[in-house]
């Protein structure tokens, strides 16, 4: 029956808002029966009842006066945001039920009628009325102590009338039927009860799917912020290099990825291109990545030794990332004076080359083991490719290999080396466009489950 608390703002706001429309039903109604009191009184020429109606019309401006101040309260409370005192709804309980009970107290002791009219008098349908306003109180224990406050009324008025006065010779006025309408008023506040614990129950549901849908709706915002700053990291345009033509292109599968590229110039006149892939692919990899990208650019701009470079990188991201992380990565070191590229791989693959002279497609096997999973292993020195007109070194992510069509097959790097084949007399740019579409169409509708990068 008791409803355990719920420390909520936006709850509370609910209550009283509900408090409110359920003060504001109740005026309603006492403008009703005001106005319906008035005209009883212009109506009837008998002293008595006259005097019984004004007794009545001031009861009713009593509690129009009294919830009037309760609005007062409510709506202060809304403004400030504070939750009323307890003891204001117990005594608004007992205000309230006790209306209805000096009702037909008045009734009994000052109508024309007879005291036992009192007990079938139109004035007992008050409290199923008052019973059902309370269920906007969103209390099943409030709702059900009107229904028994009530119960107790209506008996006490019986109790009154059969104690004060004799009971006529009508069959209609037997106390079994004064007791079914006890009971009626009781299980009115009995089923009022669970009625407001489901609409209860219903505010608290839609208020907790509101508060999920604005957490996800930060969370949303908030990925698309680390996504605007994470494709920030990319390069806006790759780097032009005498006799080489260079492209590179990211997707992620998710708001934020786990792949990135990157280039910079090296004091030498080299050009460093470096590729990484974080295990996974979201927020906590995205992280990875910026971290690895931060170790990289600090490393090969005035390098000297690739393999000491990745030797020290490495040792960093042991240090920081968790035992579940690791990290692939490659470096392309480009000569532009003597057209060769220097390849240094940490666990990444594939690495492909096409060279022109026989159309073939090499993939070359990494170097070392991925960045993050042991350090103290070096990675020596880079592996020297002499780089002939037409030929392509291709840098990509596993999410090209990897990509299933509906049938759960792998797109593979033999497929991949076709595409590379078919597609070597346009610009690497195009030569990724031709890779992507090749790899979707493959899928044939299987949304992207990783991480798509590439350089060549």
């Amino acid at each position: 029956m008791a409803s355990p608390p719920i420390h909520s703002e936006a709850f509370q706001s609910a209550a009283l808002r509900s408090e409110r429309f359920r003060i504001l039903g109740m005026l309603g109604f006492l403008i009703a029966a005001a106005i319906i009191v008035g005209l009883r009184h212009l109506t009837t020429d008998s002293a008595v009842e006259q005097s019984f109606v004004l007794k009545v019309a001031g009861l009713i401006v009593l509690l129009a006066v009294y919830e009037a101040q309760i609005l007062r309260v409510v709506g202060r409370n809304q403004l400030s945001g504070l939750e009323p005192p307890v003891w204001l709804w117990g005594v608004n309980l007992i205000v309230e039920t006790s209306f209805p009970t000096l009702l037909l107290f008045l009734i009994a002791t000052g109508s024309d009628n007879g005291p036992y009219s009192a007990l079938v008098a139109p004035g007992i349908l008050l409290y199923p009325i008052f019973i059902i306003l309370s269920t906007l109180k969103l209390s099943p224990r409030l709702c059900f102590l009107t229904g028994l406050l009530s119960t107790g009324g209506y008996l006490l008025v019986v109790v009154f009338v059969f104690s004060t006065t004799e009971a006529p010779e009508f069959g209609v006025y037997s106390l079994p039927l004064y007791m079914t309408y006890a009971a009626t008023i009781f299980l009115s506040g009995a089923v009022a009860s669970g009625v407001a614990g489901q609409i209860r129950s219903h505010v608290v549901a839609a208020m907790k799917e509101a508060e999920t849908r604005e957490k996800m709706e930060r969370i949303k915002q908030d990925l698309n912020i680390a996504r605007t700053i994470q494709q920030g990291l990319l390069p806006e345009s790759m780097p032009t290099v005498d006799g080489f033509q260079i492209a590179g292109w990211n997707k992620p599968a998710d708001e934020t990825g786990g792949d990135y590229y990157d280039w910079q110039a090296i004091s030498n006149g080299c050009v460093a291109i470096s590729l990484a892939d974080v295990s996974g692919h979201g927020i906590g990899p995205a992280l990875v990545t910026a971290a690895c990208r931060a170790y990289a650019r600090a490393a090969f701009p005035t390098v000297s030794s690739i393999g000491e470079e990745m030797d020290k990188i490495n040792a960093l991201l042991v240090e920081d990332l968790p035992s579940d992380r690791f990290i692939t990565f490659v470096v392309a070191v480009i000569d532009p004076a003597t057209s060769q590229i220097q390849l240094l791989s940490a666990g990444h693959s594939p690495l492909l080359f096409f060279t022109a002279a026989d159309g073939k497609v090499e993939n070359f096997a990494a170097h070392g083991i991925p960045f993050g999973l042991m350090a103290g292993i070096p990675y020596g020195d880079p592996q020297v490719i002499d780089m002939a007109k037409g030929d392509m070194l291709v840098l990509i992510t596993d999410g090209f290999t990897e990509w299933m069509n509906s049938d759960d097959e792998e797109y593979g790097e033999d497929r991949i080396s076709e595409v590379l084949q078919d597609a070597r007399d346009l610009t690497p740019a195009e030569i990724i466009v031709r890779l992507y579409d090749a790899v979707r169409e493959f899928g044939s509708g299987v949304e992207q489950a990783d991480d798509l990068t590439a350089v060549i």
